[in-house]
């Protein structure tokens, strides 16, 4: 089984790579930072070493760019049973005084990247009558933070393009699913003073993903949240 991560080296990405190897998937990470891919193929070797692990240096929020990925990654696999849209950027700031071009940026990322990747992707998936494709959401794709305005408006576009999505492929066999994570232990967190419990470990995100993996043909798990127990920061 082939899956592609995107924002791979970090975080949620990281987690739900390593998970995905230990059920003995090939993954395909994907990363704005060379260094940090190479790192993570050394170490992805010494511990599978009979699954393959593809790397590219890609920076989604360039349409030319990602269509270009997807070119390159279905010519090296004809099957691709799984897609998960991590990458994405949090800028902070309100709507009213963030700096000019924050939201282009971020709805470059969160959304058009997304978008233009799963477009790339689908006709290899459509051709072989399967496929998942996960969109990592947000617990901001469902209410908005004072702090987060271009954030927020990105997210909830990400959800509503997912649920479309899933619309769209249900007579093809093709699954698609949200997860909407609250607060997670991230780069985006790094310098936080709060308790290691405060917030949710990436492992367990990485969980609920492979979980929707598991079910089978007849079945698609729409949405997840997943928030920390002691709620929204």
């Amino acid at each position: 089984m082939n899956a592609i991560i995107t924002g791979a080296t970090k975080g949620i990405g990281k987690a739900v790579l390593m998970a995905l190897a230990r059920e003995g998937w090939n993954v395909a990470a994907t990363s704005r930072n060379q260094k940090d891919l190479d790192d993570l193929q050394t170490d992805f070797r010494k511990e599978f070493p009979d699954q393959d692990c593809l790397i590219d240096c890609v920076d989604f929020s360039l349409k030319l760019e990602t269509k270009k990925y997807g070119d390159r990654i279905t010519q090296r696999w004809s099957q691709i049973d799984l897609l998960v849209n991590n990458a994405g950027i949090f800028l902070p700031g309100a709507v009213h005084s963030e700096p000019e071009g924050v939201l282009e940026k971020t709805i470059d990322l969160n959304l058009y990247g997304p978008y233009h990747l799963t477009r790339s992707i689908l006709p290899t998936m459509l051709e072989n009558k399967k496929g998942h494709i996960i969109n990592m959401c947000s617990i901001a794709s469902l209410m908005s933070y004072a702090n987060g305005g271009a954030y927020t408006i990105s997210k909830f576009a990400l959800l509503g393009f997912t649920k479309a999505l899933r619309e769209e492929m249900k007579p093809y066999g093709i699954k698609v699913t949200s997860i909407m994570p609250g607060a997670t232990w991230s780069a985006s967190w790094e310098g936080a003073t709060f308790p290691a419990d405060r917030l949710m470990p990436p492992e367990d995100v990485a969980e609920a993903v492979v979980s929707c993996t598991r079910m089978g043909s007849s079945s698609v798990v729409e949405e997840i949240v997943i928030r920390p127990q002691l709620g929204d920061l």
